[in-house]
């Protein structure tokens, strides 16, 4: 699961009102390189909720360099910046780990890649 993908997820648990961010912890991780796109890197920054992406990158120990803020314009030019973005968001794997839900605590394994988010029928 690439922490692009982490980063636009949620809890869909009954009585779950807001659902995220999901908690991340992850047994496995792999950097898996991607052809560099500044435009869609760009395009992207307004999409994100930018504080959970620095808070999972730092969790991940693949957080240094990511600036704190974004800019007002929510774009980057300096392409060193766009770069590491670029790695953190879809470079960077979870192959073997397990999100949880903010509010009930329900977690949802991620195994090669892939978070199961399938409910039981009484959540």
């Amino acid at each position: 699961m690439k922490l692009l993908t982490h980063n636009m997820m949620k809890s869909h648990c009954k009585g779950v009102v807001n659902g995220f961010p999901l908690k991340l912890s992850s047994t496995q991780v792999d950097v898996k390189e991607i052809e560099f796109n500044p435009d869609f890197i760009n395009r992207m920054l307004s999409r994100l909720e930018w504080p959970v992406l620095v808070q999972i990158a730092n969790q991940l120990g693949v957080g240094e360099g990511l600036p704190e803020m974004l800019p007002e314009e929510q774009k980057f030019e300096d392409e060193d910046v766009l770069k590491k973005i670029h790695h953190v968001l879809l470079e960077v794997e979870v192959v073997e780990g397990e999100l949880e839900c903010p509010e009930t605590g329900r977690k949802f394994p991620i195994s090669r890649g892939i978070p199961d988010m399938r409910l039981n029928e009484d959540e």
